[in-house]
């Protein structure tokens, strides 16, 4: 150790040494680094104040918790009226509502049984019409057989027949008693019954024979393009009987025709049919 400082260059540059690391000391402490590293933590910085809702730029000088505190109270009895208020109503709605539809149901239900009564009424109606015409119809057959009737070959009266209201065996003394009808057969005609210029019947539909009346019919009728007669005029000139159940059938079967169509003719084409009614088998 004591070798290192034998000489006097050794000693002065010890010393030298020394003084120079006792500088470096100094200044460090005067003029080292003067802030931390890390630096010291303080937390996150807020705003003071007294409410947890505010509004404006300026600070309040003093506290305003009490009155935050009495507008929070107001805010809440305001919603607790507004929500008092507005409960019945809900509620009246809910009732009126009900009340409607318990309305609307009593009403279907008196409609218903409305319906009911009438049906069983009409059905009580009908089936007294039902027992009258039984009635009647038991009472003609008594009448018929006691005034008489057709026999049945020992001289025994079987009652009446017919499709009147009045008591009788209905038909002609040269009929047969076999037959359905009534009167003679009304014949739809032959050639040249049916004129419509060139054009000729599809269909030619006879007239029924519905009362004791025989004789010729010409019946006046439009007939449009398709073919369908459009309109008809029983009894015209050169009819030799106008008796109105002949001339009502005569004008329905020429309704009832068809003819064939045709694009060329007139609108509203003229043609004529003669119906002849014989009481003739």
């Amino acid at each position: 150790m004591l070798s290192l400082f034998d000489t006097d260059h050794k000693r002065k540059s010890a010393a030298l040494t020394g003084l120079v690391m006792s500088l470096l000391v100094v200044g460090l402490f005067f003029f080292g680094i003067t802030y931390l590293d890390p630096p010291e933590e303080f937390g996150i910085a807020l705003n003071f104040g007294t409410s947890d809702v505010g509004q404006g730029n300026i600070q309040p000088t003093e506290p305003l918790r009490a009155a935050s505190q009495e507008m929070v109270k107001e805010q809440q009895e305001a919603v607790k009226e507004k929500v008092s208020q507005t409960a019945p109503k809900v509620a009246e709605e809910v009732l009126t509502q009900d009340k409607e539809d318990a309305y609307v149901i009593k009403k279907q239900l008196e409609a218903k049984k409305k319906a009911e009564e009438v049906a069983r009424k009409e059905r009580i109606q009908r089936e007294a019409i039902a027992k009258k015409q039984a009635e009647e119809l038991e009472k003609r057959r008594k009448l018929d057989a006691l005034i008489g009737g057709v026999s049945n070959g020992n001289g025994t009266a079987t009652g009446g027949q017919g499709n009147d209201n009045t008591a009788g065996d209905k038909g002609k003394i040269t009929g047969d008693p076999n037959a359905n009808g009534y009167y003679g057969n009304g014949a739809g005609g032959g050639g040249g019954d049916y004129q419509l210029g060139n054009r000729k019947p599809i269909s030619r539909p006879k007239p029924d024979y519905i009362c004791d009346e025989e004789g010729l019919v010409v019946v006046s009728i439009e007939v449009n393009v398709s073919g369908k007669v459009i309109k008809a005029t029983p009894g015209i000139k050169g009819s030799t009987n106008t008796a109105a159940c002949l001339l009502s059938q005569a004008k329905e079967a020429a309704m009832n025709t068809t003819w064939q169509p045709d694009a060329n003719a007139p609108s509203k084409q003229i043609g004529i049919i003669k119906y002849r009614f014989s009481l003739s088998q």
